[in-house]
């Protein structure tokens, strides 16, 4: 018989580069119907030279991701355990685990999430689940988005689930299948462009309001191949180091212009996506602090309520979600929807590393 409740830690390492989001959360099935509580939580930032490694890796030879992935096992399994130390969390069913991305490029079979190997269950010495996206890739899938089941079972009263953080995805019932794809760039674009200004980010927005739209830019923005793709689509940092930025660095125009320019990008691409212009939105991530860019969402989305919920909803939606594929993966029951990614069946993906036995 299946459990009803789980005690689980939630961990999403995005592609922004902000930190480690790490939850405690209690799931109850009845009925069902799932539940949550969220308990502690927390953004652990990276050291600056990890933030540059994880920049760049990207461009590293096969050796060196294999390195790194041995090293960022250990830096991520030791962030999860001073949380758990912390907050003298005890008795836990899984620590589920994202990892952090550093290659995806589904056209071509591959995903790469590093942390997710073995040892970090021996390490914790935890039952631990990771690796989510490999087995949808090789299932014929983008191995994203993979939260909207989770918007489906969690947040079902909203019309869309907006998700603002590296990207922008989003996600619906439509025809009695649940939608998801990648929108557009986000944060990996303006966080970018701060950074240029020594800053990590623009604090709500204020210096792309302070800016200028180029429309020569939007233009060229709004035309590129991506935006013409029917869903399932998904995007990766490689499209923002070889499309994106290239293509902003040719306009030779300040950054705050370029701040202006690329958030009405990021709006207008928002309200194109969307099938009706009506309805509720829920927004969380790191974007939805962005005061600017939600005023110019509205702009373009007169008709659509527009729900910022509370603190930890914004900030942990994701490791929120992750703990829940988690739990689902324990269950054996379907934690990837094919109509979301495109692989051939809907399935039940992630890794189970069990709780080392006890000597």
């Amino acid at each position: 018989m299946q459990k009803s409740t789980y005690n689980v830690i939630g961990v999403m390492s995005g592609t922004s580069l902000d930190g480690v989001d790490l939850s405690h959360i209690h799931f109850t099935i009845e009925n069902n119907q799932w539940s949550f509580q969220i308990f502690e939580s927390e953004t652990i930032a990276y050291a600056d030279d990890w933030v540059e490694r994880l920049k760049i890796a990207v461009d590293f030879s096969t050796e060196e991701l294999r390195n790194l992935n041995e090293e960022y096992t250990v830096v991520l399994a030791s962030i999860i355990q001073n949380f758990i130390q912390k907050h003298q969390i005890q008795n836990l069913d899984a620590v589920c685990s994202h990892g952090h991305t550093i290659l995806h490029q589904p056209q071509n079979g591959f995903t790469l999430q590093i942390g997710n190997l073995s040892k970090i269950a021996a390490f914790l010495n935890e039952k631990v689940i990771c690796d989510f996206r490999v087995q949808d890739v090789k299932l014929g899938g983008q191995g994203a988005p993979l939260v909207p089941i989770g918007d489906r079972i969690l947040f079902s009263e909203y019309d869309y689930c907006l998700n603002l953080g590296g990207f922008s995805n989003v996600s619906f019932e439509e025809n009695g299948a649940r939608i998801a794809f990648d929108i557009s760039p986000v944060n990996t674009v303006l966080n970018f462009y701060a950074n240029k200004l020594g800053l990590k980010y623009d604090d709500k927005g204020q210096l792309a309001e302070s800016g200028t739209i180029s429309k020569e830019l939007l233009l060229a923005l709004n035309a590129l191949d991506f935006y013409q793709k029917a869903y399932p689509k998904s995007l990766g940092f490689e499209f923002v180091k070889t499309i994106v930025l290239p293509m902003m660095e040719k306009h030779s125009i300040v950054t705050e212009d370029k701040l202006n320019t690329f958030t009405e990008h990021v709006a207008f691409q928002i309200a194109k996506s969307l099938p009706k212009k009506n309805g509720s939105l829920l927004v969380t991530g790191g974007g939805a602090y962005n005061d600017f860019l939600i005023q110019r969402m509205k702009t373009y989305l007169p008709e659509m309520k527009i729900v910022i919920p509370e603190a930890k909803t914004i900030e942990f939606k994701e490791a929120l979600i992750f703990a829940l594929l988690g739990v689902l993966k324990l269950r054996n029951e379907d934690n990837v929807l094919a109509s979301v990614t495109g692989a051939t069946k809907n399935h039940s993906s992630g890794v189970i590393f069990d709780k080392p036995k006890n000597l």
